[in-house]
């Protein structure tokens, strides 16, 4: 007879299933990221999306489908982050309004939930690009809506949608070039099918750890209380988690003298056994303990290690952070309401004092690898006392999420100024003109970022070859807007060929932000260099401090 429908008991364990599934595997889709470079952070972008959902929707007691439906929509816009996890939240939106006033989700629901979806999403995207996660919903739903026709078992139906999703995702490369040049599927794409996939386990009955840590929502207060627990005495500072591969016998008598042995030395133990492998987590004192026992049955493989207290300590200083934060926002909404002020993600104290010495009234921390989610926006956005509020992503893979959050906002007039690199939102506040409408300020501050050239200068985590050009683990490079612009062993030359890829005739200005693993000595020799090299430009030098970039720098 099979599955006839879902209920929202079903719906909620499917759920929770989907964003554990995309969470197991996030390190992995972080790694089909296409460029070379270290900041692949799809994977991490989209399960910080579905975690913000799967959250509430664990807080739910009595499901009901309308309910759910809300949690995951609401959660999931609220939390996205970067590209691919506004795309997802999108994907959850569309969906959810088609079954949220049923009872009873039939497969023939189901098939209008996946269209409706799958416009969503490309709705939400100015030029959506074939290819991508985009393209992997759309061939789900146009599957789905086929065997609507064709089958009433939901299971069925289900898993015939996901094994055409899998086929889409296969040809992704065909339909990217960089995707085939790389020699990986998109991971957008990937991580939907991981969601799938889980969401199907949970829904067939398969046993899935469905835990979601729940947190509160933090207050002033809660806070100040959290900066009180200075005192706070950790026993056993390492959390110590490995797997052991087993080659050696570990019968029951075995695991637990084991596990007798680790409460001996720490806390806080779990050890799973299944099969040939065991997972272990402890906290301890002495993590070589731990490991050097474990190495008694097998190799390890998955091996972490964090200190606690350090990580109580900066959770404190980012509690504080918070507070302050949270006071100083509160001062301002008491100030007199002004007409315009400046939203800007930046990174690295450098930039911070850039931005502020230019206008920004609000800098939200984050750029390749830490993308803000939408709630960050509206955070933001709710502390700027304006009328009118400019927000600068420069970041291209941050930009959806701040137009996520400017439609959500009522109260004040948000506009997002597309900007995709850090110098290309300089140019941007420097261009503002108070006299003019916001409208006008809009095309203005677009149009001159639009002059801005920028380049990235990093290294290489993979070999891989991009534009015809063979990069190797390790190799320097710098990205420029459209492609790859020098590719080296020595971080200066590549600094300086990427430059000469920029300079034209007619440019006036060069300047060069160092980031946080560069001395300033290294920096002003670089600067010298490119005075001598470019004589008819003036070149500015300044300290960034941003991370995974050794340089930015831009050509105007």
């Amino acid at each position: 007879m099979g599955m006839q429908y879902i209920d929202a008991e079903m719906l909620r364990k499917a759920f929770l299933a989907g964003a554990k599934g995309l969470e197991a595997k996030k390190e992995w889709i972080n790694e089909l990221n296409v460029f070379p470079v270290p900041d692949g952070d799809t994977g991490t972008n989209m399960t910080m999306t579905i975690m913000a959902a799967a959250k509430e929707v664990a807080a739910i007691e009595n499901p009901t489908m309308e309910a759910v439906a809300k949690a995951i929509s609401s959660g999931s816009l609220r939390g996205a982050r970067g590209n691919s996890g506004v795309i997802l939240s999108q994907l959850f939106r569309g969906f959810t309004k088609e079954i949220a006033a049923v009872d009873q989700v039939t497969v023939t629901i189901l098939a209008h939930a996946f269209v409706r979806a799958s416009e969503t999403a490309y709705k939400a995207v100015m030029k959506p690009k074939e290819g991508t996660i985009l393209t992997v919903a759309r061939g789900m739903s146009e599957k789905a809506s086929e065997l609507a026709l064709e089958t009433d078992d939901v299971l069925e139906f289900c898993r015939k949608v996901i094994e055409h999703g899998d086929y889409v995702l296969s040809q992704t490369p065909e339909m990217l070039p960089v995707l085939k040049q790389a020699g990986v599927v998109d991971s957008g794409g990937q991580g939907l099918m991981q969601v799938m996939k889980g969401a199907f386990d949970g829904l067939s009955g398969k046993e899935v750890d469905l835990s979601v840590q729940l947190e509160g929502k933090s207050s002033a207060h809660s806070s100040m209380e959290g900066a009180k627990l200075e005192e706070v005495d950790i026993k056993f500072g390492y959390c110590t988690e490995f797997i052991i591969n087993l080659e050696k016998p570990y019968d029951n008598r075995e695991e637990n003298q084991f596990k007798a042995y680790l409460e001996s030395i720490g806390d806080s133990l779990v050890v799973v056994s299944d099969d040939d492998i065991v997972k272990v987590h402890v906290h301890t004192n002495d993590p070589g303990l731990a490991i050097q026992k474990a190495l008694t049955y097998g190799s390890l493989s998955r091996m972490k290690i964090d200190n606690m207290r350090e990580e109580h300590q900066e959770r404190l200083i980012q509690d504080a952070e918070k507070l302050a934060a949270q006071q100083k926002g509160q001062e301002k909404k008491e100030e007199p309401r002004k007409p315009y002020g400046f939203i800007s993600v930046s990174a690295g104290e450098g930039l911070d004092e850039i931005f502020r010495g230019i206008g920004a009234d609000y800098l939200i921390q984050g750029g390749q690898t830490m993308n803000p989610s939408t709630e960050d926006m509206l955070n933001a956005i709710d502390q700027v006392n304006a009328d009118t509020i400019y927000i600068l992503p420069n970041n291209k893979n941050i930009i959806l999420a701040a137009q996520q959050a400017q439609s959500l906002v009522e109260d004040k007039k948000v506009i997002v100024i597309p900007s995709k690199t850090i110098p290309q939102g300089i140019t941007a506040i420097i261009n503002f003109a108070p006299d003019l409408s916001p409208e006008d300020n809009e095309t203005i501050m677009t149009k001159e970022m639009g002059r801005v050239k920028t380049g990235q200068v990093t290294y290489a985590v993979r070999n891989t070859t991009i534009d015809d050009i063979e990069i190797r683990e390790g190799d320097i490079m710098a990205l420029g807007d459209t492609g790859i612009l020098s590719v080296g062993k020595d971080i200066g030359e590549t600094v300086l060929k990427a430059l000469e890829a920029m300079v034209e005739e007619e440019s006036e200005l060069v300047t060069i932000y160092y980031g946080k693993e560069v001395s300033e000595e290294d920096a002003e020799e670089i600067r010298k260099k490119a005075e001598e090299m470019f004589s008819g430009c003036e070149v500015e030098l300044h300290s960034g401090g941003q991370p995974i970039y050794y340089y930015l720098v831009s050509v105007e």
